[in-house]
């Protein structure tokens, strides 16, 4: 197995360069220094930066899937072996300013027991635990810890996640439960935000419980024992988020029969008042002709005594509505 040294790297304009130490922190990259499978290397890069992406390029470390992988070729969720190592495409969440989480963040990494390569194009956040992590002196041990750490760190995040959906979900049952129909598209922003998360997290729960089964010499069995544990608990964030897609469909109906009512509230009111001024018109039609001979024509009170009559009128309608219980 070929030496894996740190002057191969040099130029790569990493965003993070590390060399773990074996005991929790790491050390300075040296262009001297010799990754091992106790003292393995991590380098972080943006692969929109070009001179990264054309490290990558002509780097012999890698193979051309590799390569295709790394520099964002496709954000597809997969796992491929490669040699003694792995290729992985994850997802997280989009903590960007003034971006929304659902929009998520692409993660590829290439590692094997002596080395691991990442890159991305906006921020992961999910890495800061882990970096802050090695600077405390607690962090990652191996390749196979640092996984473990990393896909921990992006569950945690999908798990806050969706408690806050859960949240938000609550909230907009309680004000349709006082009758408050909430903002246009704020219900459809939260299926798609729940529906976006699912879609991407249940394979990605399988990939972590297909690489506690797969044979790398550098994956500890406490390392798989924690893969299988961070399955297990996306798989119940993947519940949740299933329960939360029933829930919006019940909303959403719910805010359908709401709005039918009201709409049918609103034409019954509007059909009783046109009933209850149906006489009315028919007689003020009727005495508004243009003819001769209009009974009351020549009385001085006439139209007074018309305004009072229409008013009785009006008045027995409305009392007729209301002993049939129309109103």
């Amino acid at each position: 197995m070929a030496s894996i040294y740190g002057s191969q790297f040099q130029d790569s304009s990493p965003v993070h360069a590390f060399q773990l130490n074996g005991k929790g922190g790491f050390l300075p990259i040296d262009v001297n220094a010799t990754a091992t499978q106790q003292s393995p290397f991590w380098f972080h890069y943006d692969y929109k930066n070009k001179e990264s992406f054309n490290w990558i390029q002509q780097s012999d470390l890698f193979s051309d899937q590799v390569k295709s992988a790394l520099t964002g070729k496709s954000s597809r969720l997969r796992m491929v072996r490669v040699g003694d190592g792995v290729l992985l495409t994850l997802q997280t969440l989009n903590n960007t300013v003034g971006q929304r989480p659902e929009q998520l963040v692409a993660f590829r990494i290439f590692m094997n027991s002596r080395m691991i390569v990442s890159t991305r194009h906006r921020k992961v956040k999910s890495l800061d635990s882990v970096i802050e992590d090695l600077h405390d002196g607690v962090g990652a041990q191996s390749t196979g810890d640092w996984l473990a750490d990393v896909t921990d760190a992006i569950t945690d995040e999908i798990s806050d996640f969706t408690d806050l959906l859960h949240e938000r979900l609550i909230e907009m049952e309680d004000d349709i439960l006082r009758g408050e129909i909430p903002e246009r598209g704020e219900l459809g922003l939260l299926r798609k935000q729940i529906i976006v998360i699912r879609r991407y997290m249940a394979p990605q729960r399988d990939m972590f419980s297909r690489l506690t089964a797969e044979k790398f010499l550098w994956l500890e069995d406490a390392d798989r024992r924690r893969l299988q544990e961070i399955a297990d608990r996306l798989g119940r964030c993947i519940e949740d988020l299933d329960g939360f897609i029933a829930r919006t469909a019940i909303m959403s109906d719910e805010i359908t029969n709401m709005m039918t009512e009201m709409m049918n509230r609103r034409i019954y009111t509007m059909s009783l008042m046109a009933m209850i001024f149906l006489p009315t018109t028919f007689l003020t039609g009727l005495f508004g002709v243009n003819l001769g001979g209009i009974p009351g024509g020549e009385f001085r009170f006439a139209f007074s005594a018309f305004c009072v009559l229409l008013a009785c009128l009006i008045a027995t309608v409305f009392w007729w509505l209301k002993r049939s219980r129309w109103l």
